[in-house]
C-alpha cells in the first residue's frame, strides 16, 4: 500500500527519536511502524509546517473510511496521557497514523492484531506551530 508524503517539524522529530530510543519504548507495540513514519517524512522548521500539518500536540478532525465515524483528538507524548477524553498517544496506531498528515490525505494502518484502519484527516483545529505563528504576527 502506498502511504501518503507526511511533514514533521524538527522538533518533533528530535522529541520523538529520543522517546523511541528510550528504555521506556522497547518492545512496545507500534514503535517499529513509528520509526518507519519518522524515516519517510519531510522534515521542516516549525516555522516552515503548514498550517493544515498534524504535528505534535495538534487537534484533529479525523473520519474513519470503514465505518464513517468521525473523531476529534489531540496528539501527544505517552506521558501526557492522564485520562482526560479526546488524547491519543502517538505510540497508540491511530497517533503514529496521524502524525505528518495533511487536511484531506488519508492513510491505511495496521491494527493491532491485524487488519488495516483508513483514515482521513478532515481538519486540523489546532496546531501548536500555527498558534505561536499568529501569535507573534
Amino acid at each position: 500500500m502506498t502511504q501518503p508524503n507526511i511533514i514533521v517539524t524538527r522538533n518533533d522529530l528530535e522529541r520523538l527519536e529520543e522517546l523511541l530510543s528510550s528504555a521506556a519504548a522497547k518492545g512496545l507495540p507500534g514503535v517499529d511502524s513509528l520509526w518507519q513514519e519518522l524515516e519517510r517524512a519531510e522534515v521542516v522548521s516549525a516555522k516552515d509546517v503548514p498550517p493544515g500539518v498534524v504535528t505534535m500536540n495538534s487537534t484533529v478532525q479525523f473520519v474513519e473510511e470503514g465505518t464513517g465515524k468521525t473523531h476529534e483528538m489531540t496528539l501527544v507524548y505517552p506521558h501526557e496521557i492522564d485520562g482526560t477524553p479526546g488524547k491519543v498517544s502517538i505510540l497508540a496506531p491511530v497517533g503514529s497514523a496521524l502524525l505528518g498528515l495533511s487536511e484531506g490525505q488519508t492513510i491505511e494502518w495496521s491494527r493491532p492484531g491485524g487488519g488495516t484502519i483508513k483514515l482521513r484527516v478532515v481538519r486540523v483545529l489546532y496546531q501548536p506551530e500555527a498558534s505561536a505563528s499568529s501569535a507573534q504576527a
